[in-house]
């Protein structure tokens, strides 16, 4: 059972698929050139827009968050999530993920390689947090994480 398990929706007719709705395939982009780390978040928040996730205004939200206080978790993980008041802006709980093998510049000499925005609806936020955080504490699984070209086995190690 992974860390985002109590996220999963099950489709009805399908009882047996246990496809998690809050990380999918298309949340995630591999493989990424450097670009700096506003352009960073401003896509990890995009690409939870384009999938129904959020409204726009949301991804404001993660760029303020990060004005006031980086993201940056270490070990190569940031986890970008937008403001309290950015909250009215979500419409389902949902993550995506960048992977950066090179790294980009987070600031204060933090490299990120993985960048995961969070857009999680009243206590899912602080939940999804804590998980993420304690899987990324994992040095062999965060480096799988951020050097694997398989969208799969990310979905296995998160979900």
């Amino acid at each position: 059972m992974g860390i985002l398990d109590m996220f999963s929706k099950k489709d009805d007719e399908q009882e047996e698929k246990e496809e998690s709705t809050i990380l999918t395939k298309d949340l995630i982009r591999l493989n990424l050139d450097p670009m700096d780390k506003e352009e960073a978040i401003k896509l990890a928040g995009q690409l939870l827009v384009d999938n129904g996730y959020v409204e726009e205004e949301y991804v404001e939200g993660m760029l303020e968050r990060e004005g006031t206080v980086s993201t940056y978790m270490g070990n190569g993980v940031a986890i970008p999530h937008g403001t309290n008041e950015a909250k009215q802006y979500i419409k389902e709980t949902g993550i995506s993920l960048l992977q950066f093998p090179e790294g980009i510049d987070f600031g204060d000499g933090d490299v990120c390689r993985l960048l995961i925005g969070i857009a999680g609806q009243g206590d899912d936020h602080m939940e999804i947090l804590q998980n993420l955080a304690t899987v990324c504490q994992d040095e062999d699984t965060t480096e799988e994480l951020m050097t694997t070209s398989d969208k799969e086995l990310i979905m296995e190690q998160l979900i």
